[in-house]
C-alpha cells in the first residue's frame, strides 16, 4: 500500500481531534514534484531556490507541529495516569473487601467503570506512539523522494535532526501503557475466555471505539517496522515484536501479557 494512502486511513482511523496533526503529505508532495520538474536555467534559479526553501520551511513547521501536539498529549496522560491511580484506590478503600464501607456490589459496579476507562486510556496511548510512528515514517519517505528526484542531500541531516525530536522519543508514554498494563492485570483480572469474548465484541462493535482503533494502530506499527519490507533502510524504525499473530485481531489486543510498543 502506498504511504499516502495508509495515511490517509490513519487519519480517519484515529480521535477525531487528531486528524489535523498529521504530516501534510500531500502538501510536500506537489513541492517535491514542483522543484524536481523545474529545469534548472540561470533565470529560473531564484524561482527554484524559493520552492526549495518553501519546502524546508515546511518541512520544519510539521516537525513544531508534531512535538507541540505529541508534547500537550503526553502531559494529558501523566495527569490522567495520576487521576486515574488515585480512583482505584478511593473505589477500594471505600468498597473494598478491607473498606471503609465493604460493599461487593458496589465496589465490582465502580470498578468496571474504571476498568473500562483504563483501557480506553491504555488504547490513546498505544494510538500516540502509532502518531509517531507514522509522521517519522512519513518524513523519512518525503526526504527520500526528495533527495531521489532533485539530487539534493536533505535527508540525512533532517533524520538526525528528527532523532533528538520530542514527537519521536516516545520512552516516557511507553512507560505509561506497561504500567497500564500491570494494573489491568494486577486489578482487573478476568478469565481467559471472558477476555476473548470482550476482545471480539470490541473489535466488530460499529463506530469509532478506542478499542478498535488501537488494534488497527498496532496492526500499522507492525507493518511499518517490518524488516522484511520492501522500503525498509537504516532510516526506518526498528521491527516491532508482536507475540500474536496479526491476522488474528481478536488475539492481537490481549490485556495479558502486555504487548511490546517499543
Amino acid at each position: 500500500m502506498k504511504f499516502g494512502k495508509r495515511l490517509k486511513q490513519q487519519m480517519h482511523g484515529t480521535l477525531p481531534g487528531w486528524r489535523d496533526k498529521f504530516l501534510s503529505y500531500k502538501d510536500l508532495k506537489k513541492l517535491v514534484k514542483l522543484i524536481s520538474s523545474a529545469p534548472m536555467l540561470l533565470e529560473q534559479a531564484s524561482e527554484y531556490g524559493k520552492t526549495e526553501a518553501e519546502f524546508v520551511y515546511l518541512l520544519n513547521n510539521e516537525i513544531e507541529k508534531f512535538n507541540a501536539f505529541f508534547m500537550e498529549q503526553e502531559e494529558d496522560f501523566i495527569i490522567r495516569n495520576k487521576e486515574l491511580q488515585q480512583r482505584i484506590q478511593r473505589v477500594t478503600d471505600k468498597w473494598g473487601p478491607n473498606g471503609r464501607q465493604p460493599s461487593m456490589t458496589i465496589y465490582e459496579e465502580e470498578m468496571g467503570k474504571t476498568r473500562k476507562d483504563i483501557v480506553d486510556f491504555h488504547g490513546e496511548m498505544v494510538l500516540l506512539v502509532n502518531y509517531s510512528n507514522i509522521n517519522y515514517t512519513g518524513l523519512a519517505k518525503i526526504l527520500k523522494k526528495y533527495d531521489k528526484r532533485t539530487g539534493g542531500l536533505l535527508r540525512l541531516p533532517f533524520i538526525q535532526k528528527i532523532l533528538e525530536q520530542p514527537f519521536f522519543t516516545t520512552d516516557n508514554i511507553s512507560k505509561l501503557v506497561k504500567a497500564c498494563e500491570s494494573t489491568i492485570d494486577a486489578v482487573f483480572t478476568v478469565e481467559e475466555e471472558e477476555r476473548k469474548r470482550e476482545v471480539k465484541e470490541a473489535v466488530t462493535v460499529a463506530g469509532e471505539g478506542i478499542f478498535r482503533n488501537t488494534v488497527a494502530a498496532l496492526l500499522t506499527m507492525q507493518e511499518i517496522r517490518r524488516a522484511g519490507s520492501s522500503t525498509y533502510s537504516q532510516y526506518s524504525l526498528p521491527p516491532l515484536n508482536l507475540d500474536a499473530d496479526s491476522s488474528d485481531l481478536t488475539q492481537l489486543f490481549q490485556l495479558s501479557p502486555p504487548i511490546p510498543i517499543v
